[in-house]
């Protein structure tokens, strides 16, 4: 295992969710309850699978933003349940093929539904849950919020092969790298904002303020992501230290420690990389260069950087306790650095 870098730049302690979390309490415990609804099934092994990833600890950042963007607009009904819950069964879809794709054998610390019930399990129970998860989009009836969604959907898609194509490439650039996460991660997170106004009957400018709130928070929060793990701890992870390095993928710590670095060095990327030889003692090495070349702090510098624009977003709209819990949320996700 790694050494254990720690992280103490932009650190908030204060930072908090909390503040979104008593928001929303009664609505998520709407949402929690439609999610154990729909998981079910009469074949077994579908909730078994579900459940098991579903009940494994997640904070639930994306529905709750789906709640907030809509109650801060003074919605009221249900259609914000049901397209939360249906965030909410993308996202998990989503780590189910993704556990799949990267081979991993921990999420959240616990072993992955791939280890316990195989591959072939654990693709098609995310499949059910993307049908469960359009069948409540139909159930809103607003084709709007509906094409939000379903264009996450296909971009998230598209973020995964774009993954795999630059995966074990060091000539891999800052602007790819972006690219991978901002469909990967941050589209999920501004549709999830989008379709709470959408709902509420907002103006465009509302809903324009908070998509670029969740496409910027997303990008904030994957960036951050990305340097835990290299400098965080396998329990604050739920996977272990440097699973990027092994699974071979190009994240922004790497890429700017490649760049940065001597021919001597980039022969080392090369080897342990593109090579596949990310044993422990070259990721010890590795977690050197990225320190050496500030890898982890200008990651984060990035991260600060998509969390003033998310902030910003939002500074046209009325002050509300909403709006408040939702800007503390972008400190709370580049806080989690420490």
């Amino acid at each position: 295992m790694g050494v254990v870098i720690p992280l103490d730049e932009g650190k908030n302690k204060l930072a908090s969710v909390k503040p979104l979390v008593d928001l929303t309490k009664a609505d998520m415990e709407r949402v929690n309850q439609l999610i154990l609804s729909k998981a079910g099934s009469d074949v077994q092994m579908i909730p078994e699978v579900a459940n098991h990833l579903i009940s494994s600890g997640g904070k639930r950042l994306r529905p709750m933003l789906t709640l907030a963007s809509a109650a801060m607009f003074g919605y009221e009904g249900d259609h914000h349940v049901k397209l939360a819950t249906s965030v909410e069964f993308m996202h998990t879809a989503t780590l189910l093929h993704d556990d799949v794709v990267d081979e991993s054998d921990l999420r959240r610390g616990k072993s992955t539904a791939r280890m316990i019930w195989g591959n072939q399990a654990s693709v098609l129970v995310g499949d059910f849950l993307l049908g469960q998860a359009f069948k409540m989009m139909v159930e809103v009836g607003s084709l709007e919020a509906l094409d939000v969604l379903s264009s996450a959907a296909t971009v998230i898609a598209e973020g995964e092969v774009l993954q795999l194509s630059v995966a074990k490439n060091m000539e891999t650039t800052e602007d790819d790298y972006l690219e991978v996460i901002r469909a990967k991660t941050a589209a999920l997170f501004a549709a999830a904002a989008e379709v709470g106004p959408i709902v509420a009957n907002t103006s465009r400018a509302e809903r324009n303020a908070l998509k670029s709130y969740g496409m910027n928070l997303g990008l904030a929060f994957q960036l951050v992501d990305d340097a835990l793990d290299y400098g965080g701890k396998a329990a604050d992870l739920g996977k272990n230290v440097g699973d990027d390095f092994r699974e071979g993928k190009i994240t922004l710590p790497v890429i700017l420690a490649w760049r940065r670095g001597t021919a001597e060095d980039r022969a080392f990327w090369r080897k342990a990389i593109e090579g596949g030889e990310s044993d422990d003692q070259n990721l010890d090495h590795a977690l050197g260069l990225i320190t050496r070349y500030g890898g982890l702090s200008d990651t984060i510098a990035r991260a600060q950087h998509y969390g003033t624009i998310a902030r910003d977003a939002l500074a046209p709209l009325p002050a509300s306790p909403w709006k408040s819990a939702l800007l503390e949320v972008i400190d709370f996700c580049i806080s989690r650095v420490s």
